[in-house]
């Protein structure tokens, strides 16, 4: 048995409490954005339903579970690391909110961008809403900046 604090391991990653049930909303959307930043689209895409939409805005809709994969791999591919960081998060019925910072790891720098993001969450529990809003501005000039040659 551990007595100390210090003798106590530490994990890369973050241990999340085992219970028995359904996850919640805030935990789906969660573990969604867990699965992007280890790039596991199709991990991410069994959390999604068939008919998610997925809406960066203000660019159009990409809906479908198959579109939305083959946009993240397609987003994620030039980056060494993806941390997506969720600032705060709330959980209003089956709707899900949150502030985040999504860092991409391009070259030799980060691409860092603010989010607000709003998922709703079906009744079979899966992401039928996935909307983020962004500065594309921002996103194109750090893109450009990380990119150069």
């Amino acid at each position: 048995m551990l007595t100390s604090t210090a003798q106590m391991p530490v994990f890369p990653f973050t241990v999340l409490p085992l219970h028995s049930g359904p996850m919640t909303p805030a935990e789906i959307v969660t573990e969604f954005i867990r699965a992007i930043e280890r790039k596991d689209v199709a991990a991410a895409a069994a959390l999604a339903a068939d008919d998610i939409s997925y809406e960066n805005m203000p660019m159009a809709p990409i809906v479908g579970t198959e579109a939305m994969a083959a946009t993240l791999e397609a987003f994620l591919a030039p980056a060494s690391g993806v941390d997506w960081q969720i600032l705060a998060q709330w959980e209003v019925g089956r709707t899900v909110i949150n502030e985040r910072l999504d860092r991409f790891e391009i070259g030799e720098g980060w691409l860092e961008l603010p989010i607000a993001g709003v998922f709703e969450v079906n009744g079979e529990d899966k992401i039928s809403l996935w909307r983020d809003y962004f500065d594309m501005g921002s996103y194109t000039r750090q893109m450009a900046d990380l990119t150069a040659s």
